[in-house]
């Protein structure tokens, strides 16, 4: 059965979004929308989270759980999607910080 899929892409190759297009409509830069099978969503999910490069890109369809919806994310980006207790909710990695020596320092801590 199809159901609506919206995939939202940040600084990829331009043949990523040619591909998306395809399938999906672009109502504004770099945001794809449509209504495609589960085969062709996976399918499409797989070109683009292969294809990304330096940019990033995010997933976002229905499905059977409490908030109705999963993401699924590829590339390099600041937020991380994270499980709790079945939820998927978004985490910030903190920006790096430099220290004295020159190097610097990511803290991914999460607080319960």
């Amino acid at each position: 059965m199809a159901s609506m899929i919206v995939i939202s892409t940040t600084a990829v190759p331009d043949h990523v979004g040619g591909a998306l297009s395809r399938w999906l409509i672009e109502p504004c830069p770099g945001l794809f929308v449509g209504t495609v099978s589960a085969r062709v969503r996976d399918e499409l999910w797989s070109a683009v989270s292969a294809s990304v490069g330096d940019g990033m890109a995010v997933l976002i369809n229905p499905a059977d759980n409490e908030q109705g919806f999963v993401l699924r994310t590829s590339g390099q980006r600041r937020r991380h999607v994270i499980d709790f207790d079945g939820l998927q909710l978004i985490r910030f990695a903190a920006e790096s910080l430099g220290s004295s020596s020159g190097e610097s320092k990511t803290s991914s801590a999460i607080v319960k």
